[in-house]
């Protein structure tokens, strides 16, 4: 395992300013909105940049824009530098969010050494879709949601669980073929997408309790610049609600035992 030193850390997070500086530019080109998401959107109220301990970044957009950006990425993504990484461009890969990866890199999150995906350094871009209304739906949405992720991570999960009978379970979820479980997170968001709702969620992320089903519909309607690493890039302009949802009091700094960057097997850096 390596423990990432300062200076390490913050060339890591300038290859990964690069690729959300790639993002927005297709972004802005295409019309195609976006804001950033989860510790990145933090990062960006709250540092103005990335949080001082945090080792990836985060982009977020509605599952109707990401479809036109996977077409525009078809045209424009500097594919010298950059790979656009799902479930069509990989084959090997379980994650149920894209990723744009660097060219050249290596970033190796300890546990999945065995992957077969592309491993170099990443944003996440988490793709949301709509929640049933109707408690009952939004229940049973929860579920297949549940099933859907932990049928995608079985691959790590049945090497990587903590004890013998999670990594048997999981060793049963992986007979099921990736893309079948690809198959049936389609077909949900296809159903799910047919009318706007209350919820919007990313369908293989799990959330904290208080915001388990989804996080306000409202919230991608309109969206404003903010400042983040001396770049402007596009965020909620209920950037208060979203992450109120998904942290609670999250201008608080959490305790310094929790500050720290995931644990690393392999690191290469071009920067």
């Amino acid at each position: 395992m390596i423990e990432l030193d300062q200076e390490t850390l913050r060339k890591l997070q300038m290859t990964e300013l690069e690729m959300l500086k790639e993002v927005d530019r297709i972004c802005k080109k295409y019309n195609i909105k976006y804001s950033l998401d989860g510790g990145t959107l933090l990062g960006a109220i709250r540092h103005k940049g990335f949080i001082p301990w945090d080792d990836d970044a985060d982009i977020v957009m509605l599952r109707s824009e990401y479809i036109k950006f996977y077409q525009a990425c078809k045209k424009v993504l500097d594919t010298d530098k950059f790979f656009l990484q799902d479930f069509r461009t990989d084959p090997n890969y379980r994650w149920g969010y894209s990723k744009l990866r660097r060219n050249g890199t290596i970033f190796l999150r300890e546990g999945q050494e065995h992957g077969r995906w592309n491993q170099g350094v990443f944003i996440d871009i988490f793709v949301y879709d709509q929640v049933p209304d109707t408690f009952i739906f939004r229940r049973l949405h929860l579920l297949i949601c549940f099933c859907i992720r932990k049928g995608l991570y079985s691959e790590v999960g049945k090497r990587n669980a903590a004890n013998i009978l999670v990594r048997k379970l999981y060793q049963v979820l992986n007979i099921v073929p990736r893309d079948r479980w690809v198959r049936q997170l389609e077909k949900i968001a296809e159903i799910t997408n047919r009318k706007r709702t209350e919820l919007v969620r990313h369908m293989t992320y799990p959330y904290r309790k208080e915001c388990r089903y989804g996080l306000p519909r409202e919230c991608f309607d309109s969206y404003i610049d903010k400042e983040f690493e001396g770049h402007n890039f596009r965020v909620f302009k209920k950037y208060d609600l979203y992450l109120s949802h998904l942290y609670g009091e999250y201008m608080k700094l959490p305790p310094v035992e929790n500050r720290k960057a995931h644990s690393v097997s392999e690191i290469k850096l071009i920067h």
